[in-house]
């Protein structure tokens, strides 16, 4: 599990590592062009069922790995991330469509192989 540090709050966000590549790559994109969104997931194994965070480039982030290696990324989910970013709604994370595109990123290892 990797690590999202946010803002000024010691208490790190746990989010898989393929994951949280994901979302840096997006994050990085998004603030690199100077815009500011919202992100919002559900978390079943936290006090809280929802959260939102306000993304905006003066508020610091740091990314901690449990892995040493970056993975292959998926364009197309990449796509999917930045488009979802760019709505007035935000970046919905949704654990079931994260669980369809890691199935689907395996199948296409496995194919590959």
């Amino acid at each position: 599990m990797g690590k999202l540090f946010y803002g000024s709050d010691p208490q790190p966000i746990e989010i898989d590592d393929r994951l949280l590549q994901y979302l840096q790559v997006v994050l990085s994109t998004k603030l690199r062009r100077g815009e500011s969104f919202t992100i919002t997931w559900t978390d079943t194994d936290s006090q809280h069922s929802r959260t939102t965070l306000w993304i905006q480039p003066a508020i610091a982030m740091r990314f901690q790995y449990s892995s040493p290696d970056s993975q292959r990324l998926s364009g197309g989910y990449l796509r999917e991330l930045a488009d979802h970013a760019a709505l007035s709604s935000g970046l919905m994370l949704n654990a079931a469509t994260w669980q369809q595109q890691e199935d689907s990123h395996r199948v296409r290892l496995a194919a590959a192989a």
